[in-house]
């Protein structure tokens, strides 16, 4: 219930992040259509102005500008220089650029395979104990108050290591066999419980690219059909369903890239703690059996 509950949040946070950033971005072109349409509203006015002002020097005017008409002219003839774009304003236009049809599938992919991955980890580094500590706490509990002590210690530790130790404590009383039974029963259920939700990030990593690459043929597709209703080619008519074809497969790999990074590393994180478990098992079965805890 608690995992359940950590992964709805960070869902909720990271789609709370991207509409946060497309509600910043579409301020931005409001407060510039707001500035140009105040701009085109007192252009009448100063026309007026100057044209009172000017109409005594009308023929100067007119050999000025006969003047200066080759020297606009190549002015006007300079490519005007594209505004630079934040990281985020180019990644919203390649986002549209791409095709929402086919990048939103891929986002959601990509914020549902990271809100498993980050409550994994989260998951994971929390089961995470020192070992050695606790075994030596362990004993000491045996030693001062038998296993209901052991018990009440394990009972308060977080962590798988933790919960095998007190099903085999509560088990010293049937004997040796019953502990090793019960302690490796018990190790293939938390193990379970930290693979949790892995089928679904295996699932992201392998549907992310695979959407991208569904994105791309029907981009080509799109490119011939206006191949046919051109009748000819040229890079204006194919330019469209190429560019779709391509952003949406680099955005799905790119997610797939992104997911398989976190899961190695939660794969590495769950061998690790189960060779935690493997040999704090085998040092639990020593400690019962060097203070005479079992039967």
């Amino acid at each position: 219930m608690k995992s359940k509950i950590t992964l709805l949040m960070i869902v909720m946070f990271l789609v709370g992040i991207v509409a946060e950033v497309n509600s910043q971005e579409q301020k931005d072109p409001k407060k510039k259509n707001k500035a140009e349409t105040t701009q085109l509203a007192d252009a009448p006015a100063d026309a007026k102005i100057a044209g009172a002002t000017d109409t005594t020097n009308a023929d100067g005017a007119v050999s000025s500008a006969a003047k200066e008409g080759s020297g606009d002219k190549a002015k006007s003839a300079e490519p005007t220089k594209k505004p630079e774009l934040s990281f985020t304003q180019g990644l919203k236009q390649k986002y549209i650029e791409g095709d929402v049809l086919w990048m939103t599938p891929v986002l959601i992919c990509l914020i549902i395979g990271m809100a498993l991955s980050i409550e994994r980890v989260i998951y994971l580094n929390l089961s995470t104990i020192n070992t050695s500590k606790f075994l030596g706490d362990v004993e000491k509990a045996l030693q001062n108050g038998g296993v209901d002590a052991a018990k009440e210690l394990c009972r308060n530790t977080r962590g798988p290591i933790a919960s095998i130790f007190y099903q085999g404590l509560d088990r010293a009383g049937e004997g040796l066999d019953m502990v090793e039974k019960s302690v490796v029963a018990y190790g293939g259920v938390q193990m379970g419980n930290m693979e949790k939700g892995l089928s679904w990030l295996q699932l992201f990593i392998a549907l992310s690219p695979m959407l991208g690459f569904l994105g791309t043929v029907i981009g080509m597709i799109q490119a011939f059909d206006k191949i046919v209703e051109d009748g000819q080619v040229s890079p204006t008519t194919v330019a469209d369903g190429i560019k779709v074809a391509l952003l949406t497969t680099v955005f799905g790999l790119i997610a797939a890239i992104a997911l398989q990074i976190f899961y190695n590393y939660i794969t590495s994180k769950i061998d690790g703690l189960v060779n935690e478990m493997e040999d704090a098992s085998i040092s639990l079965i020593d400690i019962l059996l060097k203070n005479k805890a079992v039967k």
